[in-house]
């Protein structure tokens, strides 16, 4: 099974990422994961990114697309994987697309979740308050939905365009969440 998982900052994506890996037995790989392993363990394609992080500014598509081709290439990944955080530009979806294509596999299904903007904010809000995050307002959260929803409503688009799309509704229990999204996925046939 090979899918996306995707949705606003505090849709719950990483939670529910590690169920649904655990669920198809394939790794959940997150983009910002894979920018950490390869700055701490010094790769040439972890100094470059650790370059742009430094000064502030987006790690190029050419790193990004690398790094998550070399970790979609590892043997606990043949079978499948579940990437968060990927593809995030249009031009990502093209390099995923050729990426899996050249295995002769196809991508599964872009799971979605939706979740009420007002809902967001207070989990955020709540999160910032437990784990110290001052910088954590509801103006910068509600700025990060907005970029969210400019910047991937393209990407959806395309993935609607194909079928693959999964609305999942985000809000409730995580394990009602959960439950939906296997649900969902059950239902969709494997490549």
């Amino acid at each position: 099974m090979r899918l996306i998982i995707m949705g606003p900052p505090g849709a719950g994506k990483g939670t529910q990422a590690k169920f649904i890996a655990e669920h198809f037995k394939i790794p959940a790989i997150s983009t910002g994961d894979i920018f950490r392993a390869n700055v701490s363990e010094g790769t040439p394609l972890g100094l470059e990114a650790k370059r742009y992080m430094d000064a502030g500014e987006y790690v190029p598509d050419e790193v990004t697309n690398l790094m998550v081709r070399n970790r979609i290439d590892e043997p606990d990944a043949v079978s499948g994987f579940l990437l968060d955080g990927y593809p995030r530009t249009l031009a990502q979806v093209e390099e995923l697309d050729g990426m899996i294509n050249f295995t002769g596999h196809r991508l599964d299904a872009v799971v979605c979740l939706t979740v009420d903007q007002d809902e967001i904010v207070g989990r955020l809000l709540q999160r910032a308050q437990v784990e110290g995050r001052a910088d954590d307002t509801e103006d910068v959260i509600r700025r990060r939905q907005e970029v969210y929803l400019e910047q991937t409503e393209p990407l959806i688009e395309v993935y609607k365009q194909r079928g693959i799309v999964v609305e999942i509704d985000g809000m409730g229990e995580v394990s009602d969440v959960t439950s939906r999204i296997f649900e969902a996925l059950d239902q969709t046939p494997e490549s």
